[in-house]
């Protein structure tokens, strides 16, 4: 705050400069610069206080930041805390709007009114902080805290295994803080459906196998904690001395921990039942609606989102009835689709030689799209893009594909990640559609260039909004076709399997949550209406279930763009230009839906007046 009130005495130094000119005051001119200027410094400086605070009162945000300031620390999930970080954000509110925006600059006033709706977000949000389940088998306490230790926190040193065994031992309030929470929310009726409770106790019983916690090889976190203090530059003796302190945490506070979870956890599945939307929780439509909104980032409700899932779904079905004619299928729809997950053509050998074969033809495509990258962008990223085949270490857990950003400072390129532990999993014919999705035009372009971007606060360039970003992955899917590629009409029909994946979220994730399907009408839409096996369906099912509205980010999203391009072209006619448009959509790093409605609108306007 002292930066804050250190600026605001210069703005009403400037103010009281006196009416009398002298020779070092500067001109009426200039004194207006001056304070507008000192504005913008206010402003940022607000930004930067209220994003470096959020950091800094999240120990587990600042080990991903790099910061181990509280390295030996876990986050407080209480109420006691809840409470204090909505007094918080009504004060930063307060303070925000003392700032006079109509003194900011264009950049300014965006970050102003980010920034405003994430506050006013938060504290009307506030009273849902229940309506989830803080432990399910896509996420929870139970899994984050043996991930988060093992892939963030590093030991360099001996305070850093020290501060590893402190947070062993902190599981303890941890996971006492999990199971008041949990308790809580069963008493308002908030209570997981019985199909997760076998997945999340399944996970936490796997955690406290192995040693120290019983006979045979090393357990999970054990293993992790001796790999990394057995490369420190320190003497057996201490090695030993931190392994036996790492070894009486595990015991005495992770074990009981997980045991204590555990035997909850069961008692809890009596309670469940197996009504799985969101519509069974207190005041659930209320609730579900505002997830949407904040997903989408639109004002659309569940029915219209439901329908336009539904539309999409038969125009797409459309598509494909045009491929199968054209390549001579002979056959309904669903017998093309049978066919096309099936037959031996679509799918390079399970081998070293059919895995560098689908590398190399993915690696083709990428340096295709960037040699015409000019056709479509005026502002490009300057860090390089790659493509890479995941790791064998976890090709088994990870998904299909997905993209690394680059690191800021150059040292490492963008990467495309091809998961090729299973050829099936990765037909032929989707390969194009991938490459463009996660590589370029998709998330390397929009990605690198927002972490480019210059002038831009802190809490946009690590913030994010799923709509805009994955909704950009979806648009960049179709945007090669428009350019004439997918010249393979099987390709084709991969990006549109793709997109019709995305389109049938919208109609199960609000049928599930807001118009009572069950979790089995959830996964025969998927299977009747998609060439995607039925495990992909059960999958998808499950991830809605706990995580609702989610799911409807990705085609929403595609669908703002292409509306607000087509919106464009048409007000422009032969002043339109793709690459300007992609310039509007990009040059702001990602925002909500209704942010990027505006800013091309303001386009528009500037190229017809």
């Amino acid at each position: 705050m002292r930066k804050l009130t250190v600026i605001a005495a210069a703005i009403s130094v400037a103010l009281l400069g006196g009416c009398q000119q002298t020779a070092d005051q500067p001109a009426p001119q200039q004194q207006v610069q001056q304070v507008a200027q000192s504005e913008v410094e206010k402003a940022n400086a607000f930004f930067e206080e209220v994003f470096m605070r959020s950091v800094m009162r999240s120990p587990v945000y600042q080990t991903y930041m790099g910061i181990k300031q509280d390295y030996d620390k876990w986050d407080d999930e209480s109420d006691a805390r809840k409470l204090e970080d909505l007094e918080l954000a009504k004060k930063d509110l307060a303070t925000l709007k003392s700032i006079d925006r109509n003194k900011l600059d264009a950049s300014t006033q965006v970050s102003y009114d980010l920034m405003q709706q994430n506050l006013e977000n938060e504290i009307a949000d506030f009273k849902w902080r229940y309506h989830t389940y803080p432990v399910n088998q896509m996420y929870g306490t139970h899994s984050t805290v043996p991930a988060f230790l093992i892939n963030q926190h590093q030991i360099t040193d001996k305070k850093d295994a020290l501060a590893y065994i402190s947070r062993l031992n902190g599981v303890t309030k941890v996971f006492d803080q999990l199971l008041e929470s949990l308790e809580l929310r069963a008493k308002k009726g908030i209570i997981a459906p019985k199909f997760v409770f076998p997945h999340v106790i399944e996970s936490s019983k796997n955690i406290i196998k192995g040693a120290p916690f019983e006979a045979g090889e090393d357990s999970t976190l054990l293993a992790d904690f001796k790999r990394k203090v057995n490369k420190l530059e320190i003497d057996k003796a201490e090695k030993a001395e931190l392994i036996a302190q790492a070894t009486n945490a595990l015991n005495e506070a992770v074990k009981p921990s997980y045991s204590k979870l555990i035997n909850y956890l069961e008692q809890l599945e009596k309670r469940a039942d197996e009504r799985d939307g969101a519509w069974k929780f207190p005041d659930g439509e209320t609730f579900y609606n505002t997830k949407l909104a904040r997903t989408t980032t639109t004002d659309l409700t569940a029915k219209e989102i439901h329908e336009i899932g539904l539309a999409e779904v038969a125009r797409i079905h459309d598509e494909m009835r045009e491929i199968k004619d054209k390549v001579g299928f002979k056959g309904d729809l669903k017998a093309f689709m049978e066919f096309m997950k099936t037959d031996k053509q679509f799918y390079l050998p399970n081998t070293d030689e059919g895995k560098e074969l689908y590398l190399t033809q993915a690696k083709d495509l990428i340096d295709n799209m960037k040699s015409r990258l000019d056709e479509l962008f005026i502002v490009k990223p300057k860090a390089d893009m790659i493509v890479k085949r995941v790791e064998a270490f976890r090709e088994k857990a990870a998904g299909k594909a997905f993209y690394q950003q680059p690191a800021p400072d150059g040292s490492r390129p963008g990467i495309y990640y091809a998961n090729l532990y299973d050829m099936e999993a990765m037909p032929t014919y989707q390969m194009e559609a991938l490459a463009y999705h996660e590589g370029i035009p998709g998330h390397h372009m929009q990605i690198a260039i927002a972490q480019e971007l210059e002038g831009v606060p802190k809490f946009r360039k690590f913030g994010g909004y799923t709509a805009y970003i994955e909704g950009w992955g979806l648009y960049s899917e179709l945007v090669p076709k428009e350019m004439g590629l997918y010249e393979d009409p099987y390709s084709d029909f991969g990006r549109l399997a793709m997109e019709l994946w995305r389109a049938c979220r919208l109609v199960v994730d609000t049928g599930i949550h807001a118009m009572k399907w069950t979790r089995q009408e959830g996964i025969d839409y998927y299977v009747n209406n998609t060439p995607n096996a039925k495990s992909d369906g059960v999958k998808m099912v499950e991830r809605h279930i706990v995580m609702p509205s989610q799911a409807t980010a990705y085609k929403i999203g595609m669908l703002k763009i292409l509306e607000l391009r087509e919106n464009a072209r048409k007000e422009l006619g032969d002043k339109f230009d793709i690459r300007q448009f992609h310039d509007v959509v990009l040059k702001n790093g990602p925002v909500p839906l209704n942010v990027l409605e505006r800013f091309v609108a303001e386009w528009v306007a500037s190229k017809k007046a």
